[in-house]
């Protein structure tokens, strides 16, 4: 008959049958029994400082902790990211500076408090594991309990009489409960069964896994290694230490290891939205390259597209940005060309590529054949207003390109010894050229036009136009583990979630009567709609080989109560 147990009964232990279902710890103190207090000397508080920071509470908490501690990160420039950006930075905000940098904000990710809540979250994380671990095989290989006394105190409950023989209805249900996968032991007139072993197995292997991440994360961080380079078409880049324009190296990286191979920029593509309220933003951005696995490998040619990087070398070459580099011709005094070549600006207005333009000749002769140094700065539009003549693009193609600059004449500091920016002109020791009335001279070129220095100091001829692009190299070792790590995580919590730990129990024995009481009770780690129903299918599938007998009726009870007391799907519900 149906049992539904009330409070009292649950309150009351069900012995091995009740014991724990799952591999979590059972807290309780050590040297004496339940409620006892241990004395807490030096070793008693190691043992309760482990406890706690071995618990699944404390891990949570650190896991919580950790994904704030990254929150600065991603708001405050990181050193190791972009130094420029962290320095703009700091003369913008000199009065919270200090105060950042005595806090590690510009450098969390290795800062002494986000490395301890790191290592800690990782200790954690094993202590939780490598017991649970140990407890998990110990159940693996242990045999499901036996029957309680009292089946009846079990969430799920059916029962019934049929004619066969105990011993047929035990070998019957052993039988099906094998066909559906649970593991059985048969003792004392009873089958215990056990199902759903893979719920503690996916609790360990998100565990498991959230430690593979961490191993991963850490391992990426410490020999990763990141630079980036700007190529003008026509230009190639190797993979050694001097081809970059910066370099973010891990703390354990060794240049030794950068895997030798290098690229050639042929050419790039680029189109825009012409029109609408998305005028101006790319459709096609798109780099042609030639590049060579190792010192000798075959040329290879192929593109590189915004996410759609070039693998080789065991890194990953991405494209990141695009701009224009004028090509132009400059004659000294003389008449001698001191340089030629592309001029690579950079961009200081990202929506329709306005750029500075930065030219350094050290190499330079004055009309008496005298030596000194000049420098060309100005700016280059891809798209010039034609009715104002601003010098700020109204479009990022090539629809109406020029370039003004304006000139000046001493010394550039490159005698120093220092190193500078290419993209930056110091005129603290530079002169000015001048016009005849006295003002800064400065001129309009379009392609093909050369602008002629005062005083027969020289010329500049606007010759061409290239394109160039940026691209990072990135070489993470850690991205392949972490992965795995991500989608192992992703595993052990689907199946910690959606697999339920249960027992079933199938007692067989004979009445006064002469008839079999076939008596099924399930347990489930927690209160689930299916382990009744799941009970009510395993006694439906055990009633053929157990059929079902009508039971006496009972002194005062109506035979005609629509309630059939041998319906075993009755029980398995209540």
């Amino acid at each position: 008959m149906a049992k539904t147990p009330t409070p009292a009964d649950e309150e009351q232990g069900l012995g091995e049958a009740g014991a724990q279902l799952s591999t979590a710890p059972v807290e309780s103190p050590e040297g004496g029994p339940p409620g006892s207090v241990p004395s807490m000397g030096v070793i008693g508080w190691a043992r309760w400082f482990w406890r706690q920071l071995t618990s699944m509470r404390v891990a949570l908490i650190l896991l919580f902790l950790l994904s704030l501690a990254a929150i600065p990160g991603s708001l405050v420039p990181q050193t190791s990211v972009d130094a420029v950006k962290v320095e703009d930075w700091q003369k913008a905000h000199p009065t919270v500076t200090p105060i950042y940098e005595k806090l590690q904000l510009f450098h969390v990710y290795s800062s002494v408090w986000f490395s301890a809540i790191y290592i800690l979250l990782f200790i954690s994380l094993i202590g939780c594991i490598v017991p649970r671990t140990w407890q998990f095989v110990g159940q693996l290989r242990g045999r499901p309990p036996g029957a309680p006394r009292r089946l009846t105190r079990l969430p799920a409950y059916t029962t019934w009489r049929t004619e066969a023989a105990p011993e047929e209805v035990l070998a019957a249900a052993r039988k099906v409960l094998r066909g559906k996968r649970f593991r059985t032991e048969a003792a004392d007139g009873s089958v215990a069964a056990e199902k759903g072993y893979l719920r503690e197995a996916g609790n360990l292997l998100f565990h498991i896994s959230l430690i593979v991440m961490l191993v991963a994360f850490a391992t990426g961080q410490l020999f990763k290694a990141e630079g980036s380079k700007l190529i003008v078409e026509g230009d190639g880049f190797s993979n050694t230490m001097s081809q970059y324009d910066d370099f973010r190296p891990g703390t354990l990286f060794d240049q030794n290891n950068l895997q030798p191979f290098s690229f050639d920029l042929n050419g790039f593509d680029s189109s825009y939205e012409r029109t609408g309220p998305e005028r101006g933003t790319p459709r096609v951005f798109r780099a042609h390259v030639t590049y060579y696995d190792g010192t000798d490998g075959k040329p290879r040619e192929t593109t590189i597209e915004v996410n759609k990087p070039l693998e080789t070398g065991g890194s990953k070459v991405y494209l990141q940005g695009h701009g224009y580099a004028p090509v132009v011709t400059v004659r000294d005094g003389q008449g001698n060309i001191a340089y030629k070549g592309a001029v690579a600006s950079l961009p200081v207005d990202g929506q329709n590529l306005t750029e500075s333009t930065i030219l350094k000749v050290p190499d330079y002769r004055d009309k008496d054949g005298e030596p000194d140094q000049i420098g060309f700065q100005g700016n280059f539009v891809p798209t010039l207003d034609l009715k104002t003549g601003t010098m700020m693009s109204q479009f990022p193609a090539l629809d109406s390109p020029a370039l003004v600059l304006t000139a000046y004449h001493g010394s550039l500091g490159m005698d120093s010894g220092l190193a500078q920016s290419v993209y930056k002109l110091d005129t603290t020791k530079m002169t000015q050229f001048k016009d005849k009335d006295g003002k800064p001279y400065a001129e309009l070129l379009r392609v093909g036009q050369t602008m002629k220095l005062p005083n027969g100091a020289g010329s500049l001829t606007f010759d061409s136009i290239k394109t160039w692009a940026t691209f990072q190299v990135s070489h993470q070792p850690g991205n392949g583990t972490a992965l795995a790590g991500a989608v192992g995580a992703l595993l052990g919590l689907a199946g910690s979630l959606f697999i339920q730990r249960r027992r079933v129990w199938v007692r067989a024995a004979a009445d006064e009567h002469g008839r079999t009481v076939v008596e099924l009770g399930g347990l489930g780690r927690s209160e689930s709609a299916k382990l009744p129903e799941e009970l009510g299918d395993l006694a439906l599938a055990l009633q053929p080989h157990a059929m079902p007998v009508p039971e006496e009726p009972e002194p005062g009870l109506d035979p005609s109560d629509p309630a059939d007391p041998a319906d075993p799907s009755e029980g398995a519900r209540a």
